[in-house]
């Protein structure tokens, strides 16, 4: 069979012609080299099917890419580490905290501010120069998800409430600017086109392009806990149960490593992989 003409089926189910290109490009966004991404490719090629799946191909990678290099494989499963801080959103909306306190912003996790009818729970609340916003964080375990326009209409009629009542207090010294719309999947086209005409502004998993949370996220070195792969979904589980979202923290809290009665060498491994992807 032409190899070129393979299709891939999405996780919702949808197909679309594989490329190689893409599929090369995916690999050196992770930092893997020019020859081990040639390698890589004849170690995959034999593999490949017509129909074959997001998921197979994932789960053929990963196991490789750690041969390789655990950085290359941490990065790799970026997407998926992200799906696995679930089920709740508080560790999601931690690490949009973190990512704009990174962007020099003052933050505050789950804020409840009296709008001019009712009362609401923000789930950030970021200032800046006198300016504030207002960002909900909607995360989704499944990444054929989709927030179709519904959910910024309503997002937005929630900000004007508190903007009015925000705005009109004189005892405020900041303004209360904007709202934020903040998933960690994607948006349709009819929500991103909502948003731009009321002044909300999205951000997704890769929106605005070049800009979204994967590229921040890589930028400022702020991977979940969950993107380690010296940890088993236990272990993970077990730091994000303690709040520990962030590789980050881990790195600043050695200590917390020693509370789950990890060995001397576990821990090594595990600062070793932290240091890497932090650049420390």
């Amino acid at each position: 069979m032409d190899k070129n003409r393979l299709s891939i089926t999405k996780n919702s189910g949808e197909k679309e012609p594989f490329s190689m290109e893409k599929f090369k490009e995916s690999l050196q966004v992770c930092g893997v080299k020019n020859d081990e991404v040639e390698s890589i490719v004849q170690t995959m090629e034999p593999q490949l099917y017509d129909g074959i799946t997001s998921n197979e191909i994932h789960k053929r990678i990963f196991p490789l890419l750690k041969k390789y290099n655990r950085l290359y494989a941490s990065k790799y499963n970026l997407k998926r580490a992200i799906f696995d801080l679930g089920p709740t959103g508080y560790p999601f909306e931690k690490m949009v905290s973190a990512l704009l306190h990174h962007k020099g912003y003052n933050t505050k996790v789950g804020v409840i501010l009296q709008g001019e009818c009712v009362t609401h729970e923000i789930d950030v609340l970021a200032e800046k120069d006198g300016d504030v916003y207002a960002i909900e964080c909607k995360f989704h375990s499944k990444s054929d998800y989709s927030s179709n326009v519904k959910t910024p209409l309503y997002i937005n009629s929630r900000f004007l409430d508190i903007q009015k009542k925000w705005n009109s207090d004189t005892k405020n010294k900041t303004h209360l600017k904007q709202g934020w719309l903040v998933t960690n999947t994607r948006f349709t086209t009819d929500a991103i086109n909502y948003a731009k005409c009321v002044g909300l502004t999205l951000l997704s998993w890769d929106y605005p392009k070049n800009n979204g949370i994967n590229k921040n996220i890589d930028e400022f070195s702020l991977y979940p806990v969950t993107a380690l792969t010296t940890l088993t979904q236990h272990e993970k589980e077990q730091l994000i149960a303690m709040d520990v979202i962030l590789i980050k923290e881990l790195s600043e809290k050695t200590n917390i490593l020693g509370q789950l009665k990890f060995s001397p060498n576990k821990i090594k491994q595990v600062l070793s992989e932290v240091h890497q992807l932090c650049r420390i």
